[in-house]
């Protein structure tokens, strides 16, 4: 007993000495906070020392992960200095604030002491905060520069090894200069694995290492038994849980590839750590080993992307508009671009470890680039030959490839010819970029094409009007249905956008782009700059740049555009007419800011495009006088909307459907389909009937008479029969037939009837004279449809000469 109570109490003295030592923790950073100003003078003061380290660190050559650390430690104080200076201007205004209460000395009166001594103060205190704003903005200019510095100096390095020659490969000359390398790169691999297998030898000697047995058994674990388990278990439980519908698929995908990638990363840090962990091997294979845990992940994402793309094994999980004999084909290629991606990644960190030559790594990546072209070769020729036997079997329109793909083998087929031609010259390091980019290109956008499928998916099922999510905002908060499916949409849209910049931002990375998502457009418009002439760049690569900004911004309207019409507009409550006025000038905005990036891109800002517009507006005024009046008159339908698409019109005297509203002419369609182009501003300055403005009902009318002897009421009740019989005729309004006069011995008659459409007015009128005249016959009632007139003639008229002479 007194053993445990001995226990017990030290056990509850370890604890409150932890306690205090965290509570102490967590008061640093609180009495730290209690002072704003001084905390953010500290940060401003590391910033300037962290600026000042970077500084001296770039006077001296630096690798790239050097360049790399620098460059984040100047991002982080660019943005400790920013917010230092948002919280010091903030701390400045209440002292601003607290000054201006004061009030202003009045000349001649003395001022109260106290008041005096704090208007000293707070002098004081605005003094310094004015001060420490400005060292931190100065700070945060510095750490820009820095940034653009480092950013520089890695595009023109990476720009110096594009252009680094040297000796042909075929030649003599490159094999004998590895040659005379080989003995010293092979002393240094030797003694690399005599190293290690001392070490080896000395810690097993040692004892059993448990570490690395049950890391290893770990890893094997990992990336067998539990990446199987894993999916299928999120197979089954998305057959019993997830909708029937696309986000199974797309959730299945997004699963594998994280799955496939994390099992393996894990069970090579877990291999690699009971390595360390047990001693087995020395100091010196740390960064080989590092190198072994990076490139077992990055295999396992490229054999994760590829399985999720392909589904070889599983077609009806497969997303991907491939076909089984695509994927069937296709998936021993990526079993071995996983092999080769292991192998390349492992040759590097080997050669890094090891301290290989130059001219070892020129060798080593000839012979890298010459495998990764042969493999893109033998895929672009399996997807040729399925081309083309599917084009034999007349299937392009099934599961065929698309334009764009089409357009991108043939991308691919000249990016191999340059570097098969530059491996062959001896730019060795250049053919081995275009080789490993082809293959990351591939491997992106495929991860990108699951991401942006998968998106898409899951945003437009959850946020539904059907769905639970949907159904309780609809119910909660009194949302419409319709808002619900366009915020999935609008969700997707930002999501699939903010994917594709950062899927950019990656790709452009080897050339010298920042990782910050907001600098990937940035670096697109860093091209080659020429002559200044009136604050313009002209040159040949400003030409380009333009064309290429301008080309890029279209490209950009053309899809939000598809998106908009096909997604986003057909979720609203608008109807065809507003879905074409909110698209057309969603487009015209869209051209509009698309030229006016391509003219920034070239220098002319928004200003000078100002006054070339109001320098032209003269000749816009006379020359231009009807198109101005027609776009003018096109952007006032579009908004006021007294001519709508689907509208049954009559301009003077042609009558016809709308098809299509423009900002300059509105098409019309004709009874004979023949199509009437009519100017906006007819629309607008004449008149225009619109039978179907204020609804879309058509009315029918049919004029008669009947004798005068002939039964009214039953005359009325045998039209009311005829139009109440007919399917076209709608209840409600209700049929009428009235009387409209008594002329000449005859009841004239005008009934009326209503149908659903004005272009359904015309059959409905037949069909109702079709029966009723059979109808009226049968009773015995004549009918006319003019009035009758009766001409009597006089038998006391005197007889005509002939009958005279005849008598």
């Amino acid at each position: 007993m007194p053993l445990v109570v001995r226990l017990t109490r030290t056990v509850r003295h370890l604890a409150l000495i932890l306690w205090l030592v965290a509570a102490f923790a967590l008061a640093g950073p609180a009495l730290a906070q209690g002072d704003p100003v001084a905390a953010a003078t500290d940060r401003i003061a590391q910033a300037e020392l962290d600026v000042r380290g970077v500084d001296r660190a770039l006077d001296a050559s630096v690798d790239d992960d050097d360049r790399r650390d620098l460059r984040g430690k100047a991002q982080e104080a660019q943005t400790a200095t920013t917010q230092a200076v948002a919280d010091l201007t903030e701390q400045l205004a209440l002292v601003n604030a607290r000054i201006a209460g004061l009030g202003t000395v009045t000349p001649g009166e003395v001022e109260a002491p106290e008041l005096r001594a704090q208007r000293r103060t707070l002098t004081n205190m605005r003094t310094t905060l004015d001060a420490a704003i400005k060292r931190g903005r100065l700070a945060g200019v510095e750490a820009g520069q820095l940034i653009d510095e480092i950013d520089r100096s890695q595009a023109e390095q990476f720009s110096q090894k594009l252009s680094s020659k040297v000796p042909s490969p075929l030649s003599p000359t490159f094999w004998t200069i590895v040659l005379d390398q080989t003995p010293r790169d092979l002393r240094r691999v030797w003694l690399f694995l005599e190293q290690g297998g001392t070490q080896l030898q000395r810690q097993w000697r040692g004892g059993i290492p448990w570490h690395a047995i049950l890391g290893f058994a770990l890893a094997i674990v990992l990336v067998g038994p539990v990446r199987l388990k894993a999916h299928r278990l999120m197979q089954r439980r998305l057959i019993a849980e997830a909708p029937p519908s696309r986000v199974r698929r797309s959730a299945n995908s997004l699963w594998r590839v994280a799955v496939g990638t994390l099992c393996p990363l894990a069970g090579a840090f877990l291999f690699v750590q009971g390595l360390r962990w047990s001693g087995l091997l020395p100091q010196r294979w740390s960064g080989f080993l590092d190198g072994f845990v990076f490139a077992t992940g990055v295999a396992g994402f490229t054999a994760a992307v590829t399985g999720a793309v392909l589904m070889r094994s599983q077609p009806s999980w497969r997303i991907t508009p491939f076909d089984d004999e695509t994927a069937n084909r296709l998936r021993p290629l990526s079993w071995v671009l996983t092999v080769l991606t292991f192998t390349t990644t492992m040759i590097g960190s080997f050669e890094g470890a090891i301290g290989s030559s130059r001219s070892a790594i020129i060798a080593t990546q000839a012979i890298e680039a010459l495998i990764h072209l042969a493999l893109i070769v033998a895929t672009l020729v399996v997807l040729g030959r399925l081309r083309a036997a599917r084009a034999a079997r007349e299937q392009t329109t099934s599961a065929g490839i698309s334009a764009g793909l089409s357009i991108a083998i043939l991308l691919a087929w000249i990016a191999v010819g340059v570097a098969a031609v530059a491996l062959v010259i001896g730019y060795i390091w250049f053919a081995w970029f275009v080789a490993l980019m082809i293959g990351w290109t591939v491997l992106l956008g495929s991860a990108l094409y699951l991401m942006l499928v998968a998106t898409d998916d899951i945003a437009t099922t959850v946020f539904v009007r059907d769905s639970r999510i949907g159904v309780t905002l609809t119910r909660a908060l009194g949302i419409r249905g319709s808002m619900v499916d366009q915020f999935g949409l609008v969700l997707s849209g930002v999501v699939r956008l903010t994917l594709i910049i950062l899927a950019l931002g990656l790709l452009l990375r080897p050339f010298g782009a920042s990782s910050d998502p907001g600098a990937v457009f940035d670096q697109l418009g860093q091209f080659a700059e020429g002559v200044k002439v009136g604050g313009v760049w002209i040159s040949p690569g400003a030409i380009l740049r333009g064309l290429l900004m301008l080309f890029i911004g279209l490209a950009i309207v053309r899809a939000f555009m598809r998106w908009l019409d096909q997604r986003y507009l057909p979720a609203t409550d608008l109807d065809g007419s507003g879905r074409n006025s909110v698209s057309l000038v969603a487009r015209y905005i869209g051209v509009a800011l698309a030229v006016i990036w391509g003219l920034a891109s070239l220098g002319i800002g928004v200003e000078r495009i100002a006054l070339l517009l109001s320098a032209l507006s003269v000749g816009i005024g006379f020359g231009l006088q009807a198109i101005t009046q027609n776009f003018v008159s096109g952007l006032i339908l579009l908004a006021e909307r007294p001519i709508k698409i689907g509208d049954l019109v009559r301009v003077g005297t042609d009558e016809g459907d709308v098809k299509r509203i423009s900002v300059r002419s509105t098409e019309i369609e004709l009874a004979d389909h023949s199509t009437l182009i009519v100017p906006n501003s007819e629309l607008i300055t004449k008149s225009v009937l619109n039978k179907t403005l204020s609804g879309p009902l058509g009315r029918i009318q049919i004029q008669f008479s009947v004798p005068i002897e002939s039964d009214a009421a039953l005359v009325r009740s045998i039209v009311l029969d005829c139009f109440a019989q007919q399917e076209a005729v709608l209840a409600e309004p209700a049929p009428s037939a009235f009387i409209d006069s008594i002329i000449d011995g005859r009841i004239l008659f005008n009934c009326f009837a209503h149908v659903a459409s004005p272009r359904a007015a015309y059959g409905a009128r037949s069909a109702v004279l079709l029966q009723l005249l059979p109808t009226l016959r049968e009773r015995g009632i004549t009918i006319g449809t003019v009035p009758q007139r009766l001409e009597l003639v006089n038998p006391l008229s005197a007889p005509a000469p002939d009958e005279r002479e005849m008598k």
